[in-house]
């Protein structure tokens, strides 16, 4: 993805997003103005993100299939049209344990690690 200005409006699809295989079985296509950035995540079965936290507030959305959230040690079953809210520095984890999951995750501010 180039450079662009933060103030423009862009309008792009799926194909038009930055790449980036993220752990086995989990991929994202990325995109990012100056305070935000958009990571739609694609899960294959048995996809699976370990535990992690960033100083990044992490919000987003299910869009197909379900997967399970684990948030500060408490678990959840996020399913379609179910959003979710991940405070910065908290420890959190996601799998998608029996079927393809796609989720949009919105990350502020953008997380700098995943433009390269």
């Amino acid at each position: 993805m180039t450079e662009r200005n933060p103030t423009d409006a862009v309008v792009f699809g799926r194909d038009d997003l930055l790449p980036k295989a993220l752990f086995e079985g989990v991929t994202t296509g990325l995109a990012w103005g100056e305070k935000l950035m958009l990571s739609l995540v694609r899960f294959e079965p048995g996809g699976d993100v370990p535990e992690h936290s960033h100083p990044h507030e992490q919000a987003g959305i299910c869009l197909e299939g379900l997967f399970e959230l684990i948030v500060a040690g408490r678990r959840y079953t996020v399913r379609p049209g179910q959003m979710y809210l991940v405070p910065p520095d908290t420890p959190h984890a996601a799998r998608a344990p029996g079927e393809a999951c796609t989720t949009l995750d919105i990350f502020a501010p953008p997380r700098e690690e995943y433009k390269s």
